[in-house]
C-alpha cells in the first residue's frame, strides 16, 4: 500500500514538471511598447509584436481591448483570426487600420484621428496554438491638445516691419560704439552749427560768386574778341601812316635838292 502511494505521488510530481516544463515551451512572448504620447488629430501606431515557438496557423488569434482613462470594463473593439475585423460600433468605425503582418510576427493596428477620449491603457492579446500561455502587453495612450501654430497675421507682420528696422538700427549704433573707425569725421563747431540766416548768405554768397565767374568768363571773351577788333583797325593806320611820312620825306629830299 505505501508502495503504490509512493508510486502515484512520484507520477504526479513527474506530470507537474512536465506540465510545467510544457508550458514554458509552448508560452508566447508579446511586446509593446509602455507609453505613447500623441496629439490630438493625428494617427497613432499601436505597436504589438510577439514570438512563438510554433508555427503561424489558421488558429493563431490577435485581440485589441481598451480601458479607457475615464473607467469602465475593457472593451473588446479588433480581432483577428486568419482576416482582419474591424470594429463596426460608432466610436472607433472607420479609425482603426490593421498594419501587422504575422508571419512576421507583427499584430500592430493604427488609430486614426486620436481624440481626448482615447486616452486610456491598450491590450494586445496574441494565442497561437498550442502557445497559449503567454501574457498580453499593455500600452498606455495618452492624447494631448494640439500645439497652435504659430500664424502669420497683421500683428506679425507689424512686429517684423517694426523689429527689424530697430534691430538694424541697434546694430549699426553698435558697431559705431565698438568700432571707431565707422565714425563720420566730426566738423569744427564753428563749421557745423549755422544759424539759418548764415546758411542763406552762404548759398547767396556761392551763388553770387559762381555768377561772377561765369561773367568774368564773358567778359574776358567778347573783350578779346574787341581787342582783337580793335587790333584789326589800328593796323591799316600804322600802314598809312607810315606810308605818308614816306612820301614827306622823297618830297623834302625833292625840294632841298
Amino acid at each position: 500500500m505505501d508502495v503504490n502511494g509512493s508510486s502515484f505521488k512520484g507520477g504526479l510530481s513527474c506530470l507537474v514538471v512536465g506540465f510545467v516544463l510544457l508550458r514554458s515551451v509552448c508560452s508566447i512572448s508579446v511586446k509593446a511598447p509602455a507609453e505613447i504620447s500623441v496629439v490630438r488629430g493625428a494617427t497613432v501606431t499601436l505597436s504589438c509584436s510577439f514570438t512563438s515557438s510554433s508555427s503561424i496557423t489558421s488558429l493563431m488569434s490577435i485581440d485589441w481591448t481598451v480601458r479607457h482613462e475615464s473607467g469602465g470594463p475593457a472593451i473588446l473593439f479588433f480581432h483577428f483570426s486568419s482576416q482582419a475585423y474591424l470594429p463596426n460600433e460608432d466610436y472607433f468605425k472607420g479609425r482603426v487600420k490593421w498594419v501587422g503582418s504575422p508571419s512576421r510576427g507583427e499584430a500592430s493596428i493604427q488609430l486614426l484621428n486620436a481624440s481626448l477620449t482615447d486616452n486610456g491603457t491598450y491590450t494586445c492579446a496574441v494565442r497561437n496554438p498550442p502557445d497559449v500561455h503567454g501574457h498580453p502587453a499593455q500600452t498606455v495612450l495618452t492624447v494631448t491638445p494640439q500645439r497652435r501654430s504659430l500664424a502669420f497675421t497683421d500683428v506679425g507682420v507689424l512686429l517684423v516691419f517694426v523689429l527689424v528696422p530697430s534691430g538694424i538700427i541697434t546694430l549699426v549704433l553698435l558697431g559705431r560704439i565698438l568700432c571707431p573707425c565707422w565714425s563720420v569725421p566730426e566738423k569744427s563747431p564753428a563749421a557745423a552749427h549755422h544759424s539759418p540766416i548764415e546758411e542763406a548768405s552762404g548759398d547767396e554768397r556761392f551763388y553770387g560768386q559762381t555768377q561772377q565767374k561765369h561773367t568774368l568768363c564773358c567778359c574776358c571773351y567778347f573783350k578779346d574778341f574787341e581787342y582783337e577788333d580793335d587790333y584789326m583797325h589800328e593796323k591799316p593806320h600804322e600802314h598809312t601812316f607810315t606810308e605818308s611820312q614816306s612820301v614827306a620825306l622823297i618830297t623834302e629830299t625833292l625840294l632841298h635838292l
